[in-house]
């Protein structure tokens, strides 16, 4: 009878030098190592080598699928494996720089073999080089093709050739040109893992002497290990997946439920693949825009599902137990299921620049979960229909940041469970939503709302404010990423002594005025730090030594400012914009016309 599992203990060398070719499986997570798991991982070998221990070091269990001929199917450890190969490229690297610029005396001899040793051995691994090709590397690297020794067929991973174009590199400066930058993020954050993790590496390999580089290399190779598990039945390999995760990182439900898709998708692979992998890259840019992650989106057509299902109820599932127990028939059709998360991901990406969604979410992240299942219904959507559900929920949740009762509360949960059975329904009208929406904030006391917003002393309400106004006088209304919050009485600065006593204000009185609504204001964080402490009289002007003022700024209540009948800002004055302020906010929320 065929086996079907062969576990063995093998050195790293032994593990990484397998004459199979590593390949991350369809259903397989994308590589989310990061430079935090790879620190504990040199402090392991870092620790383990400097102890001068005999016995080897136990780096966890491999899980491999073998039923592919030359093929080593990585189950579980892929994170491991490819991090390991990464450090190798990194020790390749170091290695070679030391060993071009050795200079040999007769204590160094034994050194020097040493770290051939390790070179010969690395360029093995990575390379899967004989002799004859170790020499013609070393002789002339660009003249020998460089095989693809871990191929990653993950329909979760974005940046697929990504680990090929380091290992390929010459050298470090070669492999940073070459990999993927993401754009407008700042140092290390604009490369993928993969780099980051190697870059990491090979900057702590760098700062090592000779002797410290090769007590490393021996360590690592000769002296840490694995259990490397094979299996000869993809069934039971994917058994192990699901149920077995050793010593990596702890799958995600997005990692469990789309190998269970995957399984499911029987004939339909490739177009399940195909769907699946525009998915991925999909939500990968909204999550690099910190708008919805794969995860985020299994959970909203969760909801979803559930007001189709008519359940009100507010305790919730998690998405694995929903998904795999509580709903496991939506599974069976794999096509169909991941086709529905690409919709939502694709609603994400034409309403994601709407400034009334980027306002919402200012004040709850959970309004994303009724936000999707209103305008999953439409086939296409309109701007009417984005912006009346994004000024529905922004109402509600607003009333959430005024008050002091958490979102568990039925006026607020348990409100939007109700109602979300209705957003899901293609026949229920907006204005009846709406009606529903108007009777349930007539609970609320306007007296005591308007109240607190007089006292309000946070910043979400500043951005409604500028909406408000906008709106108001038919202007239009965005923000950016870097606009800052401007006091127009400075509540810092050297002038904060002068500008308190001009305006007559005890301390108390001072901090309360200073951080009233009526008192705050958008501004561009050029424009702000330009005129930074400044009296109201130099915010206004037109030309102050070629700084800027609310004169340049984009922003309505800030560019109306200029036009001001006082050149002095004091407390009357910011009684009054609180005012302002307060009517406009009431307005909306109790939605007088």
């Amino acid at each position: 009878m065929r086996k079907t599992i062969e576990p063995n203990l093998r050195l790293i060398k032994d593990y990484l030098g397998s004459s199979d070719i590593f390949s991350i499986p369809e259903y397989q997570r994308k590589y989310s190592w990061t430079t935090k798991e790879c620190d504990k991982l040199w402090q392991d070998i870092d620790d383990f080598a400097n102890a001068g221990g005999e016995d080897p070091y136990f780096f966890g269990t491999i899980i491999a699928d073998c039923s592919e001929r030359n093929k080593l199917n990585i189950i579980d450890g892929q994170q491991r494996t490819t991090t390991f190969l990464l450090f190798c490229k990194a020790l390749q690297l170091v290695l070679s720089d030391i060993l071009a610029n050795f200079k040999e005396d007769e204590d160094s001899s034994t050194l020097k073999r040493g770290l051939t040793n390790s070179l010969d051995l690395v360029l093995r691994i990575l390379y899967k080089a004989d002799d004859e090709t170790v020499e013609n590397i070393l002789d002339d690297w660009d003249s020998v093709e460089k095989p693809v020794i871990l191929e990653n067929k993950s329909i979760n991973e974005e940046f697929k050739d990504e680990f090929h174009k380091i290992l390929s590199a010459k050298n470090f400066d070669i492999a940073e040109k070459s990999v993927h930058r993401f754009y407008k993020k700042q140092k290390d954050n604009k490369y993928t893992g993969f780099f980051k993790n190697f870059k990491s590496f090979y900057e702590k390999l760098e700062k090592l002497d000779k002797d410290e580089i090769n007590k490393i290399a021996k360590c690592f190779l000769g002296k840490c290990q694995v259990v490397e598990i094979r299996s000869w039945d993809i069934e039971q390999a994917i058994a192990m997946f699901n149920s077995l995760n050793s010593t990596g990182m702890p799958l995600d439900d997005s990692d469990i439920i789309s190998a269970q898709l995957y399984a499911n998708a029987n004939d339909d692979k490739e177009k399940f693949n195909s769907i699946w992998e525009n998915l991925v890259e999909t939500t990968n840019n909204l999550e690099q825009r910190k708008i919805v992650n794969l995860s985020g989106i299994l959970q909203e057509y969760m909801y979803i599902q559930r007001a189709k299902d008519g359940l009100e109820d507010v305790n919730m599932l998690g998405a694995r137990k929903y998904y795999l127990d509580a709903k496991k028939e939506l599974l069976k059709d794999p096509v169909s299921l991941s086709s529905n998360f690409l919709k939502i991901a694709y609603i994400w990406e034409e309403i994601k620049e709407n400034s009334i969604i980027k306002l919402l979410l200012k004040f709850n992240e959970n309004a994303k979960f009724f936000l999707i299942s209103y305008l999953f219904k439409f086939e296409k959507l309109e701007q009417k229909e984005v912006e009346n559900i994004a000024v529905y929920l922004l109402r509600l949740f607003v009333i959430l940041d005024i008050v002091e009762t958490g979102y568990s509360s039925s006026n607020f949960k348990s409100f939007l469970f109700r109602q979300n059975v209705n957003f899901v329904k293609e026949n229920y009208s907006f204005e009846k939503l709406n009606n529903e929406l108007n009777e349930h904030i007539n609970n609320f006391k306007e007296d005591d709302l308007r109240e607190r917003i007089l006292s309000y002393d946070n910043n979400q309400l500043v951005f409604l404010n500028e909406f408000l106004y906008a709106k108001s006088h038919n202007l239009k209304f965005n923000f950016n990423d870097s606009v800052n919050i401007e006091h127009i009485m400075p509540a810092s600065g050297k002038n904060k002594t002068s500008i308190q006593e001009d305006a007559k204000m005890s301390n108390e009185d001072f901090s309360f005025y200073v951080n009233c609504l009526g008192n705050k204001i958008l501004l561009e964080e050029d424009v702000n730090k330009s005129i930074s402490n400044a009296w109201f009289k130099t915010k206004k002007q037109s030309t102050i030594k070629e700084k800027k003022g609310y004169k340049d700024s984009k922003y309505h209540i800030a560019s109306a400012l200029v036009n001001y009948e006082s050149d002095q800002w004091t407390k009357d004055d910011i009684e009054k914009a609180n005012e302002k302020v307060a009517d406009r906010i009431i307005k909306f929320l109790f939605d007088k016309k």
